[in-house]
């Protein structure tokens, strides 16, 4: 098994255990039972390098009949581990989506290893609702949103209920299910803060 193999591994058992387990997400379920969600490990270790990747995959998943590839994860296990950097990274991922004029065709999702929201602690469990194993770019068709709402009652209460389950799991159960990396994270590095 490759690196990225592992990468992917690590992925798709958060995904599957955590996201689709605990429905996190109540439309995760049906793109993942028809092999539509496309994983992409960045191998960037800069932020520069990151966003070119990004640029790349937003391309390519416009350009994928959605039957094929609904969403795409971008995973980046080499870059941004600091939260702040990585959403300080988030204004120029949403600049890119803009300068390629897809902004109201895609949209792009944040999760991260150290999510956290505006006004909680670092170790609040409702922090893992966003928690991935790595840095991960979630790109997300807005057509499938606004299908998946519609076909959903009461979306609004997602983000409620969400907060509800991560409280009653409590930190051991989210250990319990056991959707840590298993590729040890690089070293930071001064790449890793936001450019100027």
């Amino acid at each position: 098994m490759t690196p990225d193999d592992l990468v992917i591994a690590d992925t798709r058992a958060w995904l599957e255990r955590a996201v689709i387990g605990l429905n996190l997400c109540p439309f995760a379920k049906s793109v993942h039972v028809k092999g539509q969600v496309h994983y992409a490990v960045s191998r960037a270790t800069t932020w520069q390098d990151l966003l070119q990747d990004l640029i790349t995959e937003l391309k390519n998943l416009v350009a994928t009949d959605a039957k094929l590839r609904d969403t795409t994860l971008l995973i980046a296990p080499d870059c941004l581990p600091d939260f702040r950097d990585y959403n300080d990274f988030l204004f120029d991922a949403d600049r890119a989506l803009d300068d390629l004029e897809l902004d109201g065709v895609l949209q792009i999702a944040s999760l991260h290893p150290r999510y956290q929201f505006a006004g909680t602690r670092e170790d609040d469990i409702t922090n893992f609702t966003n928690r991935s194993p790595y840095p991960t770019l979630h790109l997300l068709r807005e057509d499938s949103i606004d299908r998946a709402v519609a076909a959903f009652p009461n979306p609004e209460s997602i983000f409620e209920v969400n907060m509800q389950t991560m409280e009653q799991l409590g930190p051991d159960g989210w250990a319990a299910l056991k959707v840590d990396r298993t590729v040890p994270p690089v070293a930071s590095s001064p790449h890793d803060t936001p450019k100027t």
